[in-house]
């Protein structure tokens, strides 16, 4: 009996607390039920967003029911941060306990698995409310029951684009925890991305980590040899706090750098100690915002903390964070989404971010509000009206770790700074001294630069007006440019070349010469040197004519005049021989003193009339191709010069030997470089190389100066044109630009190029004359060739003919060079003669 009542107050205390948790509907409205709803939670209940969403949502079924119709019963279930045991989980809700609805998934890891299980449920599919705040566009097509009952982190990362934008900071690094974005790296990426492309910034660098990783200060080391300033760390607060104390050892935060934690890391604030925050001293944070200063979160708060220490006595702060907040709302969300009802299934806007900066012991809060701006207060405190700026610098106080260093409108005084004046670097050896040109004058003792660089550049920095001097730098300009992150020169003045590579170096302005690289090969005639030249002024069938005719004229001829003349007869050969001497001389003369017939006279005058006029339009049209200017360039492609095997050239020390190596395909022994204009002429006219590349203001320049031996062809390949570089730190380059601007429309560089560069003098006549204006024995080599063989054919006839008449003539003589020896003596005695 006594074990029985012992068992019944056992009961009864360990039922009660489960009872009080229920709603506590009266007597009527217990009538009203018709059904019992059940609900699914799934959380990761050891952690702190999943201790805070439980602990709310049992207070939250406590101060409302659902539906005034349904009592509500809910099942919770652990999914232990891991998808897999999430599946399960929501496997089990369906298939045990016919949930109507699933709450939960703080990550997209989570609620993705759940929306797969769901998607595969054979009976009624339930509503899912997601807790997590990083959910693909895609998702609600996909899974049309998905509700987001949290505000998405794009206005997250607006404020963070805010905040950047107001310092003029332009370029930014992106540190995230890959075992916590998985599946949903691309949407932190997307979202910065977006929010930058609003703003001007630039990502300009990603750095994965995982989180157990154990090489934070390699990572950290190559960043910081990389000149990166900025980071926005969006990780767990376990590795980023790991990450910001290497930093600190490091001495890569502070003055110079900037370290912005997303809400991953002060969302958790409340739920630390003070000697942990004073570990993350000089960060800042953007944070989720919920208004705390209302009477309803008062009452909300102590009745969360007296419940969590209950629940959770292990945990050491028990203050609600926005993790209780969204777990609270979510259960009045039930009620407007109803099961089946998939409508409206927007994210929950999220107008206000709060913006922190940790201090020694606690944290300064500002807010930025979209569309609005910063501000001290929000609408709705009872701290009374709000007044919004775009500015960071007027609201709170002073306290940023960064403003002095980067804020726009409070830039340090380069002539009061440690190092007073820049150090500006020229390239010594530049190929083309109208660029760059640096000279050693004696009689002054010192080195003279100038060009039309130097000239931009001076223009330039007088509208910055900032102190700078020059320095001469003897190397390649890929080496000249790793001197800024070296910190031996503050700048680059010189014909370099904006290149993707430099970049990791260097910050460039907007280029201030056209851009692309252009192939440059010598001049030749289009015919005047061809060997066939002669035949050009008549088409094939046009000499076909001719010759038809011709011979025609001559049969007739000889037909009417054979019978008055021996000398036209003789054996068939020989009439055929003469039929074709009449039908060919007939072209040239008259011959009226040969001609016996009036009828063949008629014939020939006609005739000779029409060869006349034929041979005059030869010559004319000959001529006409002989003198006029037909040039072409000697090669016209790159594909050409890679099948003829040809080597080419390019300006040494530049960018171009890689471009043609490895973007163009030409083999390393086919790539010779130079160091002046004079020896690229050379090569090309030797044909010790068949082209050469250069950028487009040097290639002007080098036409300007042999402006009849060489041309431009095939494609303009596209490369950055030339440009200023600066420090990758230099908050003054969208001055540079702007000042370029005004050097370029007031007309101050079209006046510079004019000067530098188009007025060189064409050097061709002097040093490289066009052999194509003066004809060659090559364009009627084949006339030549056919007279001479002619003259030749006709001497060994004669000679062969010769020896055997004489040999008819002495039989006695048998041996064949005996032979020949006696009819040489008997020539030379009859020359003798």
């Amino acid at each position: 009996m006594d074990n029985f009542a012992s068992y019944l107050i056992f009961l009864v205390a360990f039922s009660l607390p489960l009872f009080l948790l229920q709603p506590s509907p009266t007597i009527g409205s217990l009538s009203a039920v018709t059904e019992i709803a059940r609900i699914g939670v799934i959380l990761d209940q050891a952690s702190r967003p999943g201790k805070e969403a439980k602990v709310a949502i049992e207070i939250a079924t406590q101060d409302f029911n659902i539906n005034a119709h349904q009592l509500s019963v809910f099942h919770f279930q652990n999914s232990r941060n891991k998808p897999v045991h999430t599946a399960i989980a929501a496997k089990e809700l369906l298939d045990k306990h016919s949930v109507k609805a699933i709450l939960g998934g703080h990550t997209w890891e989570e609620a993705s698995a759940i929306a797969e299980v769901i998607s595969k449920a054979d009976h009624d599919i339930p509503l899912f409310l997601s807790l997590a705040d990083t959910t693909p566009l895609q998702a609600s097509d996909q899974w049309p029951f998905l509700v987001q009952a949290v505000p998405t982190q794009s206005t997250q990362m607006n404020a963070v684009a805010a905040i950047l934008q107001s310092w003029g900071i332009r370029q930014v690094t992106l540190i995230y925890e890959t075992s916590l974005l998985a599946s949903s790296s691309s949407s932190i990426i997307s979202d910065l991305s977006q929010a930058f492309r609003q703003t001007g910034c630039e990502l300009t660098h990603i750095l994965p980590l995982t989180s157990g990783s154990c090489v934070l200060d390699e990572e950290l080391e190559i960043l910081k040899r990389q000149q990166r300033k900025v980071f926005v760390m969006h990780t767990s607060l376990e590795l980023g706090v790991r990450l910001f104390q290497a930093a600190k050892k490091m001495e890569m935060t502070g003055d110079g750098y900037l370290w912005i934690a997303t809400n991953r890391i002060t969302d958790l604030f409340h739920s630390f100690n003070s000697t942990m925050t004073s570990s993350l001293k000089g960060m800042v944070g953007v944070k989720s915002y919920f208004p705390e200063n209302t009477l309803e979160f008062q009452d909300f708060r102590k009745r969360f903390r007296q419940k969590f220490l209950a629940d959770y006595p292990e945990e050491e702060h028990q203050e609600p964070g926005i993790f209780a907040v969204q777990g609270y709302n979510a259960m009045k969300l039930l009620e407007k989404y109803s099961p089946g009802n998939f409508d409206n299934r927007r994210p929950l806007p999220e107008s206000t971010v709060e913006i922190v900066n940790v201090m020694a012991k606690g944290y300064h809060s500002v807010y930025w509000t979209e569309g609005s701006g910063f501000s001290e207060t929000v609408d709705g405190d009872i701290n009374g009206a709000t007044a919004y700026t775009h500015s960071m610098d007027n609201v709170g106080q002073a306290l940023w770790p960064v403003q002095p260093w980067y804020a726009r409108r409070q830039h340090r005084n380069l002539a009061e700074s440690s190092w007073n004046r820049m150090r500006v670097g020229v390239p010594a050896q530049s190929l083309f001294k109208q660029f760059v040109n640096v000279e050693f004058d004696s009689e002054k003792n010192q080195t003279v630069i100038g060009g039309f660089v130097i000239a931009v550049f001076d223009e330039m920095m007088k509208q910055m007006n900032l102190p700078y001097d020059y320095v001469p730098f003897y190397g390649s300009y890929d080496e000249l440019i790793r001197q800024i992150p070296a910190e031996k020169f503050d700048a680059i003045a010189g014909d370099v070349t904006i290149v993707s590579r430099r970049h990791e170096y260097a910050d460039f302005t907007q280029p201030y010469t056209e851009s692309g690289l252009e192939m440059i090969v010598p001049i030749r005639s289009r015919l005047s040197n061809q060997p066939w030249l002669f035949m050009k002024p008549f088409t094939a069938k046009m000499w076909w004519l001719i010759a038809g005719i011709t011979l025609y004229n001559g049969f007739i001829i000889w037909l009417i005049e054979r019978t008055h003349c021996d000398y036209l007869q003789g054996s068939i050969i020989t009439q055929i021989g003469i039929i074709i001497w009449l039908g060919f001389t007939t072209l040239f003369t008259l011959r009226g003193d040969v001609l016996h017939s009036n009828l063949s006279r008629m014939a020939v005058v006609v005739w000779l009339f029409v060869a006349l006029i034929i041979t005059q339009s030869y010559t004319a049209s000959l001529a006409s191709m002989l003198t006029a200017q037909r040039l072409e360039p000697a090669i016209t492609s790159v594909e050409a010069l890679r099948n003829m095997n040809a080597t080419v050239g390019y300006c040494n020390g530049s960018f171009i030997n890689y471009y043609l190596k490895e973007v163009l395909d030409f083999e390393d022994v086919k790539v010779k470089s130079y160091n002046s204009t004079h020896r690229y002429a050379e090569a090309l006219n030797s044909g010790e190389i068949a082209a050469i590349f250069l950028e487009v203001p040097a290639a002007k320049v080098f036409l300007a100066q042999y402006c009849k031996s060489f041309i431009r062809t095939g494609e303009t390949f596209k490369v950055g044109g030339f440009g200023f570089a600066f420090p990758r730190k230099f908050s003054w380059l969208s001055d540079a630009n702007k000042a370029l601007m005004n050097v370029s429309e007031s007309g101050m560089l079209k006046e510079l190029e004019d000067a530098f560069l188009i007025s060189e003098k064409c050097v061709d006549d002097e040093s490289f004359p066009n052999e194509d204006e003066s004809l060659s024995p090559r364009s009627f080599a084949i006339l030549f060739e056919l007279t001479a063989g002619a003259s030749t054919l006709v001497l060994v006839m004669y000679i062969i003919i010769s020896i055997r008449q004489f040999h008819e003539s002495h039989p006695e003589i048998t041996n064949f060079f005996q032979l020949i020896s006696a009819f040489i003596a008997d020539q030379w005695h009859q020359m003798r003669q």
